[in-house]
């Protein structure tokens, strides 16, 4: 329900805060901190959208490969793994778990196949599709991408993971104007 209020009063929270911002820190300041907010803003919200469309495709992906691979269940198993992605790095290893679980009630040796599949898929994935298409959608390269997620997820775990990589956009947004 709180969300509810907060999204419903937005505009009237945003002109309170542009004014508390101008009172404490001062007009120009305060034009910084919100330009500062801004990108920030877009940072995160590029982050979402990118990693709503990777999960789409390794959701996709999981589908197709195991039609190829004739294994059963793939349309859900591969919704499933597509939903648990949306957690950067480890949602589609729990996807994997759980997909494997359903397997195991058809064959052992499917739900092994499937987890040989599955692990490689998510190799190419986590290595060439996940920094492109999220390093697209929020205007970072997709090296700085992939250092976001190691650094930030050696640094603080998967809190380091969920925000190294809009926060590494963001910073790179406001640095760029000044090194070129």
């Amino acid at each position: 329900m709180f969300s509810f209020y907060l999204l419903a009063a937005k505009e009237s929270l945003l002109r309170m805060g542009s004014f508390l911002i101008d009172r404490c820190f001062g007009v120009f300041q305060g034009k910084k901190i919100r330009y500062v907010l801004t990108v920030l803003n877009q940072s995160f919200h590029h982050f979402l959208a990118g990693q709503t469309i990777e999960a789409v495709i390794l959701g996709m992906l999981c589908t197709i490969g195991m039609w190829i691979l004739r294994l059963p269940y793939a349309a859900m198993i591969g919704c499933l793994v597509g939903v648990t992605a949306l957690l950067p790095v480890i949602g589609a290893y729990i996807g994997a778990a759980a997909g494997a679980c359903m397997l195991l009630t058809v064959s052992p040796v499917k739900a092994l196949v499937f987890l040989i599949f599955l692990t490689i898929l998510q190799q190419i994935e986590g290595n060439f599709i996940y920094p492109r298409v999220v390093g697209h959608s929020i205007g970072l390269p997709g090296i700085w991408v992939l250092a976001a997620v190691i650094v930030g997820g050696g640094a603080f775990c998967i809190w380091g993971i969920l925000f190294a990589v809009p926060l590494a956009a963001a910073i790179y947004r406001l640095l760029r104007p000044s090194i070129n």
